[in-house]
């Protein structure tokens, strides 16, 4: 029984951010706060918990998979997605991972096929225990760092009321762009929207 239900998940879409409401409108919590779009917008539920994670079932590019929310704080997020990814025999390749970016204004995203962490901890540690660079990303932009401020303090604060607006607007095309990703379609997502 157990291995019939590993084939029907076929991707994960890893939303990620830091558990805890003094966290939950914070500029590293993009991911996160997209998930809780689709929970709204969409119907999706994401209730369970397993591997250190809140997690539910998602329909994305005409394939069904599961949306992964690690609860184990951004830097040890690999540690969530290396279970599920081996628990229902996900490829890297099919572990589609939402993350905020210091370098792109809020309102903008980047879709990446694969490649570095670019400084974000959450996917370092992705990379890390997967063993690959080799698996897409949708990176949500949250606006630079102030130039005489601290990294760690930035991702730390919160968004102002307006740049949550303007993600709540974007958070349909980053929808989009999983869409089209999940179903093979990435370069269609990257010239439409990087």
């Amino acid at each position: 029984m157990f291995f019939s239900k590993r084939s029907d998940y076929t991707f994960l879409l890893v939303c990620l951010g830091n558990p805890g409401r003094q966290y939950s409108k914070n500029h590293h919590n993009a991911g996160f706060l997209f998930a809780e779009w689709l929970a709204k917008e969409r119907g999706v539920r994401i209730r369970r918990a397993k591997f250190d994670s809140l997690y539910g079932e998602i329909k994305l590019g005409g394939r069904k998979g599961l949306i992964v929310l690690p609860q184990t704080y951004m830097n040890n997020s690999g540690i969530a997605v290396k279970g599920f990814a081996a628990a229902y025999a996900i490829k890297p390749a099919d572990v589609l991972v939402v993350a905020d970016d210091i370098n792109f204004p809020v309102g903008q995203m980047r879709i990446k096929r694969k490649g570095s962490s670019g400084g974000q901890k959450g996917v370092g540690s992705i990379i890390e225990m997967l063993g690959t660079e080799e698996f897409p990303r949708i990176k949500i932009g949250v606006g630079g760092k102030p130039e005489n401020g601290d990294l760690r303090d930035f991702v730390l604060s919160d968004f102002t009321q307006d740049e949550l607006k303007t993600l709540n607007v974007m958070f349909s095309d980053v929808c989009d762009a999983a869409d089209l990703t999940l179903a093979g379609r990435i370069d269609e997502a990257m010239a439409k929207y990087n």
